[in-house]
């Protein structure tokens, strides 16, 4: 007989970030000396006739609010046919952005590795048990953290001396006085000349230059000092084809777009249509490890690289499998704060700035399903109140 999905289990909760703020917009995190932020996630229990539960622990409210479309579907049904519930849900969320997949899917992914016994990347096929990393900072602030470019530097060097093979600036970003591009043009050539005879040097404003202009004389800065890429400039929100194909026909610096679109078919028209030169996946964005996978054989027939965005088990498992992929994102990190791990691990596994060797290296969890425990404890005792069940 086959396993059955008996119910399907949604839990909020929140964790707080010491010495975290956001800027004054309210968007981007940064160093906030004395302020603790709230952050909240979400835990995932896929619950079968077999005892086995998959599980997984990420997402955010507007992907939880898509469970209620597509769980109840689940119940009932074999958790093994992963690729067929991933072609139902990706229907039933046609109008929406389908991110209601990625953590469901990751579950089932889980719950496939306790079932047969085996790491995720055993499933896939794996490629290697070790994956190169590089420092993500948070943004530049103004609270005396990462508040200048000499900060940068001096991080960076920092990011190096542990071991660190590249280094990517979220910087201030561009047009009013509290987003200078000069400051954001000097952060670059102020690492670049640090580190970069040394280090993979990457920048990502997150979409906050204001004009094609901006993005255009960063890029220059970022060409002369050899930047191995340049994702998501500006404020067409990493959507445009047309937008970034001119951009990179005028740099050197290589592209890496495709973090804020979701799906196969639309990624593959960036890789067709020349509009980036790295393709970015995420198995939470982009509807699970299924998805995920599904991008970067893509890339690869289109002969491109993959770079997984943001740091979590998952992400591992899916770069242990791939040959087209350079690194992982060790993200956020900070000289005077703490990253954004939620304190939900047991077992050893960790995405702080320690948990990289100091040949550079993270190692890819080898238990069975994503090898990693979760304290359900701490979730259930943080719970804000949002938990559903389907049955």
């Amino acid at each position: 007989m086959s396993p059955t999905i008996t119910k399907i289990e949604s839990r909020e909760f929140e964790y707080p970030l010491e010495d975290v703020g956001t800027d004054k917009h309210g968007f981007n995190l940064v160093y906030a000396p004395g302020e603790t932020t709230t952050r909240k996630l979400f835990g995932v229990r896929i619950h079968t006739d077999e005892g086995i539960t998959g599980e997984y622990v990420g997402g955010n409210s507007p992907a939880a609010a898509q469970y209620n479309i597509v769980a109840q579907y689940l119940i009932g049904k074999d958790p093994l046919k992963r690729e067929k519930h991933w072609s139902e849900c990706k229907r039933a969320l046609r109008k929406y952005d389908r991110m209601g997949i990625g953590p469901i899917d990751i579950a089932l992914w889980d719950f496939a590795g306790k079932y047969y016994d085996a790491p995720i990347h055993e499933l896939l096929g794996t490629y290697r048990e070790r994956i190169p990393a590089y420092a993500s900072t948070y943004h530049g602030d103004d609270a005396g953290g990462l508040d200048s470019p000499e900060a940068f530097a001096d991080f960076a060097e920092e990011c190096r001396d542990e071991g660190f093979g590249g280094f990517k600036i979220h910087g201030w970003g561009g047009g009013d006085d509290a987003r200078s591009l000069d400051r954001e043009i000097e952060a670059v050539h102020a690492v670049g000349e640090a580190v970069g005879d040394e280090m993979d040097l990457m920048h990502d404003p997150a979409c906050e230059l204001e004009t094609f202009a901006d993005a255009l004389e960063l890029g220059r800065a970022l060409d002369e000092q050899g930047f191995f890429w340049y994702e998501d400039p500006f404020r067409d929100g990493g959507i445009s084809q047309h937008a970034h194909k001119k951009l990179a026909q005028k740099l050197d610096t290589p592209i890496l777009q495709t973090e804020h679109i979701r799906g196969l078919e639309i990624k593959s028209d960036f890789a067709a249509n020349e509009a980036t030169d790295f393709l970015r996946a995420d198995p939470e964005y982009d509807a699970g490890i299924t998805g995920a996978i599904k991008v970067a054989r893509m890339a690869e027939a289109f002969g491109l690289d993959v770079e997984f965005h943001a740091p979590g088990p998952a992400q591992r498992h899916c770069i242990a499998a791939c040959r087209n992929s350079n690194y992982y994102e060790m993200a956020l990190v900070h000289p005077d704060c703490q990253n954004t791990q939620p304190p939900v691990y047991e077992g050893g596994y960790s995405d702080l700035m320690d948990a990289v060797d100091s040949d550079g290296t993270v190692s890819v969890p080898d238990g069975p399903g994503l090898g990693v425990e979760y304290d359900w404890g701490y979730i259930e005792d943080n719970t804000t109140g949002s938990v559903h069940t389907y049955e």
